[in-house]
Parts: structure tokens; C-alpha cells; sequence
């Protein structure tokens, strides 16, 4: 059973359908990613998935439950579903241990368990050092690391990063990435929406495109990369990139850029005898214009 099921998502707003049959799965011990240009749609089925907005139609399957109309909160408490936002969500006039004991006595965790857990977290995301400083203090990496601490107060089964890379340096991205690789390691299940797409492939184990309002396609990095219509409406027809040796699975081992170059003399694209990514079900190929640092476990 997946730890997430989302099947057949709807969404219109006045006379534009934005989503229209949105379905991914996210099994447990699973990075994937919801990639999508502005406007695909892409934003809209990931509130629908955490419980920001109500579907038209469609269900979101958390656990083996029918979630599609809990609250937020309930998915949290009674789904195991973690959410962090792409927004600052730390209580900035509050030291980094308060954030953590706060959040945990917000959900009625006894006091003791409250301070184990907190040195668990402060230990395992390395701000120890940090525990009496405010959070209005903190780089836009230490902030990262805190707010994931603090979104795995509740013990979660599922996280939902809502563009994680937002707003942090090349080598604070290396570290969060190492951060939710290690997450996947504890059997977390882990889905990303973030439009820097190169280091969100880099951990991924599947992605799902979405155009249109429509799953575009899905599959490993190297496959939704490889995909024509994913490259003609999302990634650009002349991609720079370096394939691994057959058998590698590490994305990161092998993607070196995701650019629109203007030569194509220096582009190389894949030849199409690559595998390709799998179209959603009942989406046509032939009718593309209507496609739609280190966490130490606990």
C-alpha cells in the first residue's frame, strides 16, 4: 500500500480548468518530485494534496485513508502527514529550542518526552549549538534545518517541501539535500514541488511533470529528462547534460545542468533509443499541444 495516493484531481477556477485528472503515488521510503512550469497546474494539485484547498473532484489517499476533505491539522495528527511551507514558518522572536518545545507541547507531548525529543532533533539536524539562539538570527540554512526539525516533531510518515531550495546558497542546498536523502534512509515518505529543477532531480527517485493541468509524464530523472514531451513544454528541447554508465542509479552522479541553450552545436540531446518516461494514462504523445550537513537517525 502507497504511503500517498492521489487519483484524478479537479480544479476550476471561473471558466479555466487548472488541474484536470491529476493522479501521482509517493510509496514510503520514496523521494518524488511535482515539477511544472508557472501556471501547469503544479502548485494548485500540491495544495490540494496537503489540504490548503478542496479538490472539485479527486481523492487524496494517505495511509489507506480517504483524506480529500481533512483539514489541514487532521492530516497532520491523524494522517502522519508533515508539512513545511515555502515561507518562513519559525517563530522568529523565539531561540530554536523554544520552537522545537513549543511546537511539541502544542500537541500535547509530556514534558519530559518534550526536551529528549527536542536534544534528539537539535543533535540529529546538528544545531545543537544553537539552541538559545533566536531565530530571527539564523542563515537561510540554519532556518531550513529548523523548520524540518520542526515539522518532524510529530513523528511524520510523510513530508510535503514546498520549494525547499528557495532563497538558500549552492552549498546550503548540497546540505539540505543530504538532509531529505537521509529522511528517505529512516522510510519517510518525501514529496518535493520546487522550481529549481536541477537540485530537485539530483535526489529524486521519481518525478511527475505536469502541463496543462495534466501529468505530463513520470519516471526516473533520467527518464522524465529524456522525455520529448517533457523537454518540448518543461525542460527546453537542447539539454546539457552528462548520462551516467549504464546501471547507475544516482541522479546526482550524472546530472550536471538543465539549461535552454540558443546553439545547438553545444547541446546534446539524447538519442531516441533511450528509454523514455511514462505518459500519464490515456494521455496521446501525437497531440502535444493539448498535453496537458548529514542527519544522524535518532
Amino acid at each position: 500500500m502507497a504511503m500517498l495516493e492521489v487519483r484524478g484531481l479537479m480544479k476550476t477556477y471561473g471558466r479555466r480548468r487548472v488541474v484536470d485528472g491529476v493522479s501521482f503515488v509517493v510509496e514510503r521510503g520514496e523521494i518524488v518530485g511535482l515539477l511544472g512550469s508557472n501556471g501547469a497546474g503544479k502548485t494548485t494539485s500540491f495544495r490540494m494534496t496537503c489540504g490548503m484547498i478542496d479538490p472539485d473532484a479527486g481523492q487524496v489517499i494517505l495511509n489507506g485513508q480517504d483524506v480529500t476533505h481533512w483539514p489541514m491539522y487532521r492530516r497532520a495528527r491523524d494522517g502522519g502527514m508533515g508539512y513545511l511551507a515555502q515561507e518562513s514558518s519559525v517563530f522568529r522572536k523565539l531561540t530554536v529550542e523554544k520552537n522545537l518545545l513549543g511546537m511539541m507541547e502544542m500537541l500535547g507531548v509530556e514534558r519530559k518526552a518534550r526536551l529528549r525529543r527536542c536534544d534528539e532533533l537539535l543533535d540529529q539536524f546538528q544545531i545543537t549549538k544553537l539552541r538559545k539562539s533566536y531565530a530571527m538570527s539564523l542563515s537561510g540554512g540554519e532556518r531550513r534545518r529548523l523548520e524540518i526539525a520542526r515539522c518532524l516533531v510529530s513523528n511524520p510518515q510523510l513530508i510535503l517541501l514546498d520549494e525547499p531550495f528557495t532563497g538558500i546558497d549552492p552549498k546550503t542546498v548540497s546540505s539540505i539535500q543530504e538532509i531529505i536523502r537521509d529522511l528517505r534512509d529512516l522510510g519517510i515518505a518525501i514529496l518535493i514541488t520546487d522550481h529549481q529543477v536541477r537540485e530537485t532531480l539530483q535526489i529524486t527517485d521519481r518525478s511527475y511533470v505536469v502541463h496543462s493541468g495534466r501529468v505530463l509524464c513520470h519516471g526516473t530523472p533520467r527518464e522524465v529528462i529524456q522525455d520529448r514531451q517533457a523537454r518540448e513544454h518543461y525542460f527546453g528541447e537542447k539539454l546539457d547534460i552528462t548520462l551516467p554508465p549504464s546501471g547507475t542509479s544516482d541522479a546526482a552522479a550524472w546530472i550536471v545542468g538543465v539549461t535552454q541553450r540558443q546553439d545547438p552545436a553545444n547541446s546534446e540531446v539524447p538519442p531516441p533509443h533511450h528509454r523514455t518516461a511514462t505518459p500519464a494514462p490515456g494521455h496521446d504523445r501525437s497531440r502535444s499541444d493539448e498535453s496537458s550537513a548529514r542527519v544522524r537517525p535518532s
